[in-house]
């Protein structure tokens, strides 16, 4: 089937101009999510054979970290430490000892200047210069080789996964920068409009000095755009009793996460992920952040959080959507972990570091490593022309290009190529601590 994708010309779009909401959050609305209804995705015109998005968004890894020693790819397997040339050690697919410390003041000093030798810092350990190796990761290793990997991919933020996660809503963070600052000895489990009073964020005004303002916000998202043509969709993430909640990033958009009808007819507990696919109740586009200990963030294990992304993606496959569904998936920021090309300076917020994406879907190009450059407005960017959707929301997205490169719409869509588990995790998948 061949139908040309028809980039739209670039019209002059607005970045959102409302500062940063600011509300009373002592009666924060719990409320059970809705029963998802069956969406007929062929009802909503797309400019490709695509019908369905679904973006899965995991946590802290770099490109040289999971994919440094991919054939054909941009990676290395040594780092340069102060200007020291020193080896990458093999990883550990298992949990590590403790989290790798990956601020917005860590990435600067990790970038130092565009040398790229500053990772080794207090606390650090030996694992910020490690990478994993093919039988470690043999899921996305072989996702990499049948579908297609992107090596010129990059975090849209300096540092961690507060503003990154915005990012991947909206094209922007409000220019929010780091991780909001939890008060001594909160036991907070969100970084948005439910946090306690006393947890601010660094945010960069006007006149780019730091202030410090609740980490709750107004500004337009990729919902919006969509919800003004009507193409229904979920963000599916864990809820406010479960580790991972910390990345729903609507839980910081103020009039979503203060509306419960809002919150319930598009925010979904990640848990009933599985089984709304089985039951082709994905809408047109759908977002995924898993819970923490399945997120492949470096203090847990790896092969648990690579076991459950290929029980989604083997789901899709298995699904009546998977003929015209493409799969984004990549990592929020670097975490930590070294890598060796310095991101593109395009604004004051970033890029962040290099991050893997995949992508997976009938449509991909079988075995292609792409050099194409993005971020994760990119892959909003990708939504937006698929669908019509105007007027772009900031500079980055109207800017970026949507990876085109991955597909080839005019082939045979191919055939859905489902992965066993992993069966030599070692521990459980929820470990008490």
């Amino acid at each position: 089937m061949a139908i040309a994708f028809v980039v739209l010309s670039a019209c002059t779009a607005r970045a959102s101009q409302t500062p940063p909401g600011h509300l009373d959050i002592s009666a924060t609305p719990t409320v059970a999510p809705l029963v998802p209804r069956v969406v007929n995705a062929n009802a909503f015109t797309t400019r490709t054979p695509i019908k369905h998005v679904v973006f899965v968004v995991k946590e802290n890894r770099t490109f040289d970290n999971l994919f440094g020693t991919f054939p054909g790819a941009n990676g290395v397997s040594f780092g340069m430490d102060m200007g020291t040339r020193r080896p990458l050690i093999r990883g550990t697919a298992g949990r590590l000892p403790s989290d790798i410390p990956h601020c917005y003041r860590c990435a600067i000093q990790a970038w130092d200047q565009g040398k790229m030798d500053g990772f080794d810092q207090p606390t650090t350990g030996k694992w910020a210069y490690s990478q994993l190796h093919r039988t470690q990761i043999p899921n996305y290793w072989r996702w990499a080789q049948r579908n297609v990997l992107f090596d010129d991919f990059f975090s849209s933020a300096w540092g961690p996964s507060f503003p990154n996660h915005l990012y991947t809503i909206a094209a922007q963070s409000a220019e929010a920068r780091d991780n909001p600052r939890r008060p001594p000895k909160s036991m907070s489990n969100t970084f948005g409009c439910d946090a306690p009073p006393q947890q601010k964020v660094e945010q960069y005004d006007s006149e780019g000095n730091v202030d410090l303002v609740p980490p709750c916000f107004d500004f337009r998202t990729e919902g919006d755009l969509l919800n003004r043509v009507h193409v229904p969709w979920a963000y599916y993430a864990a809820t406010e009793r479960q580790r991972g909640y910390i990345w729903s990033a609507y839980s910081a958009i103020d009039r979503y996460r203060n509306d419960p009808a809002q919150w319930a007819r598009y925010i979904r507990p990640v848990d009933s992920l599985l089984g709304d696919i089985a039951a082709n109740k994905l809408p047109p586009v759908t977002w995924v952040t898993p819970r923490f200990e399945l997120s492949d963030h470096p203090d847990y294990s790896l092969c648990h959080g690579e076991s459950w992304t290929t029980q989604v993606v083997d789901a899709i496959m298995r699904s009546k959507i998977w003929k015209d569904t493409a799969i984004f998936i990549t990592w929020d920021d670097y975490g930590g972990f070294y890598d060796h090309v310095p991101p593109p300076d395009v604004d004051r917020m970033g890029f962040g570091f290099r991050v893997p994406l995949l992508v997976i879907s009938p449509f991909t190009i079988d075995g292609k490593v792409s050099h194409e450059q993005g971020e994760f407005s990119s892959v909003l960017r990708f939504m937006e022309d698929n669908w019509n959707l105007r007027p772009f929301l900031t500079h980055r997205d109207r800017r970026t290009t949507p990876m085109l490169s991955a597909f080839d719409f005019s082939q045979a869509p191919r055939a859905p190529d489902p992965l066993p588990l992993r069966t030599d995790c070692a521990g459980p998948k929820f470990p008490a601590n």
